[in-house]
């Protein structure tokens, strides 16, 4: 009887530990601090929006043409935060970054497909908006998020920024086994982040179907990033953005050699960089 008691002692201390750890984001307080030690001002707030409270964070100058950045699963606002601080980009961008609904601090856990995200997160795109050109950056599922939100709202975009972006619903991976996590018990049995990623992940198989309708509304330019040595969206994503986007003023592609899936961090950072100075 033992053997039996602490297994179930064990599994009932990883669930606890499970949902109260790995969140994956860091708290107003701690990010102020450590952007005001750099001699910059981060200004955190909530956004009230289609009754949902939206987490997000600004640097630069209210004045300037927006960098609106959009993170993958699992994640935060925070995983751009070296482009939120960054000197040259704050010269020519008032810089942006959100928790997506369900991460962060945007009513973490609670995961939503793409076309409830896009609506919220248009709510605050209308609120923040200035007049002076947006571009919107999506990294990994971030991506296919960017494309949803930018069909829907064609007009408001002056480019669209695609980093290692998962949009082809061909070559997006099956993993059966999300399906047997997603709103069963077990899912508590994913730690912190990792649950809502995975809820939104299997939502992603079909809206990625969805999504291939939309992308001939786009009519802005167009960046795609994607690394050669991408295991977890394959390169070819790249390609079927260039079939698909048939109606964008323009559809610029870099391929970065060896890189994998975390082309928004260093060494890759650069590259990235490069391209945003270089948007109009």
């Amino acid at each position: 009887m033992k053997i039996p008691g602490i297994i179930l002692f064990a599994l009932v201390c990883w669930v606890i530990l499970a949902q109260s750890c790995f969140k994956m984001r860091i708290s107003d307080a701690v990010a102020k601090k450590e952007f005001a030690d750099k001699g910059l001002t981060l200004e955190t707030n909530y956004f009230d929006g289609n009754n949902f409270k939206l987490h997000y964070v600004i640097t630069g100058n209210d004045t300037l043409p927006t960098l609106f950045f959009v993170h993958g699963s699992p994640g935060s606002w925070d995983a751009y935060k070296q482009y939120l601080e960054d000197s040259d980009l704050l010269k020519k961008f008032r810089i942006i970054s959100i928790d997506r609904p369900g991460f962060g601090y945007s009513k973490f856990g609670d995961a939503m497909n793409l076309e409830d995200q896009s609506r919220i997160i248009y709510s605050l795109i209308e609120f923040i908006y200035n007049g002076k050109p947006l571009f919107i950056i999506g990294h990994s599922l971030g991506g296919p998020l960017a494309v949803q939100i930018v069909a829907d709202h064609p007009d408001k975009f002056s480019g669209m920024v695609l980093l290692a972006a998962a949009i082809d619903p061909d070559v997006e991976p099956k993993e059966k086994w999300r399906g047997f996590l997603f709103h069963t018990p077990f899912q508590y049995l994913l730690p912190g982040a990792f649950r809502p990623s995975n809820t939104e992940i299997w939502y992603l198989k079909k809206d990625l179907i969805s999504l291939k309708e939309k992308f001939s509304k786009i009519t802005c330019n167009v960046w795609v990033i994607h690394g050669d040595k991408d295991t977890f969206v394959p390169v070819g994503n790249a390609v079927y953005s260039k079939k698909m986007l048939i109606n964008a003023k323009s559809v610029n592609i870099t391929i970065l050699k060896n890189a994998p899936h975390f082309i928004p961090w260093e060494p890759w950072y650069k590259d990235v960089k490069l391209v945003l100075l270089n948007m109009n």
